[in-house]
């Protein structure tokens, strides 16, 4: 491939690395400043986790978040936040597909789930701290 083709999959790498990135951030700051950690780790407990692991999460949830928007190890990061995501779409499965179904349908964590496999197969792309393979380093 020359580069004209392949730019835009740079470019569209780092789009869905920084989407990721800040979608994961704000379920963190969801978590701490507006549920508050207590409020989240109730919420854990009634879904059948264990109220500690609200800590955690938000941990992976911030990290991962942090790493793909710097594009810092972003495929590794992409592939951390997999629990993360697989355990939302747990509680959400038996909603409903739509995301505006009582106690939220299940399409937005299975959306995440395919970015993050889309950004762990893609890297970093453009704009990014870390090298990545799409433009010949790593």
């Amino acid at each position: 491939m020359n580069t004209q083709q392949t730019a835009p999959a740079i470019y569209a790498a780092t789009l869905l690395r920084l989407t990721l990135g800040i979608a994961l951030l704000a379920h963190a700051y969801l978590k701490v400043f507006v549920f508050t950690l207590p409020g989240a780790a109730g919420f854990f407990a009634s879904q059948g986790f264990p109220a500690w692991s609200v800590y955690p999460v938000v941990l992976i949830e911030t990290l991962t978040g942090i790493a793909m928007v710097l594009g810092v190890q972003s495929r590794i990061a992409a592939l951390a936040s997999l629990p993360v995501l697989l355990g939302a779409l747990s509680v959400h499965a038996g909603n409903g597909w739509l995301f505006t179904s009582p106690n939220g349908g299940w399409e937005f964590p299975a959306f995440m789930i395919v970015t993050a496999i889309s950004v762990a197969l893609l890297g970093n792309g453009a704009f990014a701290l870390g090298r990545t393979a799409a433009n010949g380093k790593q």
